[in-house]
């Protein structure tokens, strides 16, 4: 299982932006999904996740009620939407896979290379 992410760009504060986790592989439906973050100079923060069926959503305290993470199996895709951007949410975003939900930011299994999320003031 090896994610792969996109639709990371530059977006002023108060928009949204559609971020994509895509991976090859069948298996990759029955593992749980996480989103996780990290700024410049910042840990790396748990942002979302869900289990391998989508049932189950945890969110980070920071986006609770901005951001919704979902997943389509049949398309093999776990979508993040962020809505209500602030600039404090500038950062690399990584998806993650694992054969269990972790709400944590080092248990993950399979890492992505992330992409660049910039939310300008």
């Amino acid at each position: 299982v090896q994610p792969v992410e996109s639709g990371g760009g530059l977006v002023q504060a108060g928009g949204s932006l559609r971020l994509s986790c895509a991976a090859s592989g069948h298996t990759f439906s029955r593992y749980s999904i996480g989103w996780l973050r990290q700024a410049p100079g910042k840990e790396r923060e748990f942002v979302a996740g869900t289990n391998w069926s989508g049932a189950r959503t945890y969110y980070g305290d920071s986006v609770k009620g901005r951001f919704t993470i979902s997943r389509d199996n049949v398309k093999i895709t776990v979508y993040l939407q962020m809505n209500s951007l602030k600039p404090e949410d500038t950062a690399v975003y990584y998806c993650a896979a694992d054969p269990n939900l972790q709400l944590g930011v080092s248990d993950w299994d399979y890492w992505g290379q992330g992409t660049q999320v910039t939310v300008a003031s």
